[in-house]
């Protein structure tokens, strides 16, 4: 039973992974490093998964590294520590399906590159990010500088980077780190909706986007372009576009397997 963590399912085909250290606002300690590593792959390998959500319990979304666990520390064990955090990193990255956060109090360091790994994120009113590594002699090492550029751009990312600057969730919005601001008493039913609304989709279809999205990222427009064609000529051969097609003309809410 893990002990930093939560792992529930608010809905049907939802999962949600919630940070419970509340007293110790969330920070990110080895534990939780190992816990989460091994909560993201076997996420990853359930095939009737079709949305996670990433929150928090308590006031704060995640303070960054828990840097109390990290005073003293030898660089060796600090060296150790990093590689557990680099695959939960990686297990985050790679579920196949939609991970939406939930973004509450405090996203710094590494909560806030974890907000970054996620597909899209919304936040609460009164939430706000930073990576202030640059501050403690170190940067972010988790795909926090790769991550913001990505929605960011790239001179903005350099601003936040070089300067360790916190923002506010306005700015995240108009940045593009999160895609919406909700009050914080409606910030999760807000994620909710959504990810139930995903959940109704065809579920080998939002998998093949999410792939041909993430992936396009690294590839020329003509091969990113055949890479969306072979997907897509996976897809209408499927029985959910049969399914699909069928309850269209019917006029009734179809019922995806995920076949």
């Amino acid at each position: 039973m893990p002990q930093t963590i939560l792992i529930d399912e608010p809905a049907a085909g939802v999962a949600r992974v919630t940070f419970n250290r509340p007293d110790a606002a969330n920070s990110l300690n080895t534990l939780m490093g190992e816990e989460l590593t091994v909560a993201w792959t076997e996420l990853a390998a359930r095939a009737d998964l079709r949305c996670v959500i990433l929150a928090a319990a308590g006031r704060h979304f995640c303070a960054g590294a828990d840097l109390k666990e990290r005073n003293g520390m030898t660089d060796q064990v600090w060296s150790n520590q990093h590689k557990i955090f680099e695959a939960m990193a990686r297990a985050q990255l790679s579920v196949p399906v939609p991970v939406i956060a939930a973004v509450n109090g405090a996203a710094m360091g590494g909560g806030c590159e974890m907000t970054l790994a996620c597909d899209f994120a919304y936040a609460s009113e009164t939430a706000r990010f930073g990576l202030p590594e640059v501050g403690l002699g170190i940067m972010p090492g988790v795909g926090g500088t790769q991550l913001l550029r990505r929605c960011a751009g790239e001179r903005r990312a350099m601003e936040l980077l070089t300067t360790g600057r916190q923002f506010t969730a306005a700015q995240a919005l108009e940045y593009g780190v999160v895609n919406g601001v909700a009050a914080a008493d409606a910030l999760m039913d807000t994620v909710l909706a959504v990810a139930a609304e995903i959940a109704s989709r065809a579920p080998l279809s939002v998998r093949a986007l999410k792939h041909v999205v993430r992936e396009g990222h690294s590839l020329d427009l003509a091969a990113a372009m055949e890479m969306e064609l072979s997907a897509y000529n996976r897809l209408f051969k499927t029985a959910d576009r049969r399914e699909g097609v069928a309850s269209f003309n019917e006029k009734r809410t179809p019922v995806f397997e995920g076949k």
